[in-house]
């Protein structure tokens, strides 16, 4: 277990065996061994460069699409907070911190008359939709990215252009360790008003198809096909995640407390006393079904780490 003796002074907060189930949208999974808050960029820059090369790091968004396993994670795991949540507009362009929701950035990107709505009804923050490379309705973050700073596990601050991050679907080439701090979009003109529509239609939408209100963490695995090599949908084809799903005959599929919706089968749900495992286990034998079934493999969406064994080393 790593101590937080043996970690380098900050500015931030420092909390040991610190519990991670309430930080993550599923509400499952076990404590990090020191989980790390900094004060700004400056005090991560710092504290990374100081901090022994030997531990390992894991930096944290706001847990949206992440399954912490239920013995945690013998890291110390970074999560940024007020400091990192920002929100900037000047011209057509748009700083974002990373801490910042999507949905706050695309409230205030209409509300200056830019188009930032595909953001609206992506669950999560700034630096998980570039890391990512988040999309919605057709646009991804690829088409509006001018560029992001980050953080190196070496404690360098550095800038980070499109090719550098090699945007593709639902992956980016994001260094090992890197932590995304801010990102700054171009996005196209409209009227804010019309957005305003635009995203309350989208999240009506939304509603009606996905379980909003239950414990989720989105889409569990990645559409299998009908992609193009930028990342893009290719609208020619409608081969979706949930449609082989449901055609293996998976929707509502249960295993403990953790459940395949019966909404949108593509959502693994906690319906309560759920464990990590629980989840991670049946996301598994919807994988081997949907393959026996039709041939396909799915690949998560849904980020799973940490320790499998409850027991603490």
């Amino acid at each position: 277990m790593i101590d937080i003796a043996d970690l380098p002074a900050t500015r931030g907060t420092l909390t040991q065996n610190r519990s991670l189930a309430d930080l993550t949208w599923l509400r499952v999974g076990g404590p990090a061994d020191v989980l790390f808050q900094p004060a700004d960029s400056d005090d991560l820059a710092a504290f990374l460069h100081d901090l022994d090369p030997a531990i390992p790091v894991f930096p944290m968004g706001v847990g949206s699409n992440l399954i912490v396993r239920d013995g945690g994670i013998r890291a110390v795991v970074i999560r940024l907070g007020r400091g990192f949540n920002g929100i900037e507009i000047d011209g057509d362009t748009v700083t974002a911190g990373a801490a910042a929701l999507d949905a706050h950035v695309a409230r205030r990107a209409a509300q200056a008359g830019l188009d930032l709505t595909f953001l609206r009804t992506i669950p999560g923050a700034v630096g998980g939709a570039v890391r990512m490379n988040a999309g919605c309705y057709g646009t991804y973050v690829a088409d509006v990215f001018v560029e992001a700073q980050a953080v190196t596990r070496a404690g360098e601050t550095v800038m980070l252009t499109a090719e550098d991050l090699n945007f593709r679907y639902r992956q980016t080439d994001l260094p090992d360790g890197a932590v995304l701090t801010r990102a700054i979009f171009r996005a196209p003109r409209g009227d804010p008003d019309a957005l305003e529509a635009r995203m309350q239609d989208q999240l009506a939408k939304r509603d009606a198809t996905q379980p909003t209100k239950d414990r989720t963490a989105g889409s569990t695995f990645r559409n299998p096909a009908g992609f193009s090599s930028t990342g893009r949908d290719d609208d020619r084809h409608d081969l979706k995640a949930w449609k082989v799903i449901d055609d293996a005959g998976l929707r509502g599929a249960r295993r403990g407390g953790a459940q395949m919706s019966e909404k949108h089968p593509n959502f693994l749900t906690n319906t309560g006393g759920a464990t990590a495992t629980d989840l991670e286990m049946l996301g598994e034998e919807v994988r081997k079904k949907v393959f026996q079934n039709s041939g396909i493999e799915l690949q998560w969406e849904v980020i799973r780490v940490g320790e499998t064994d409850p027991g603490r080393k």
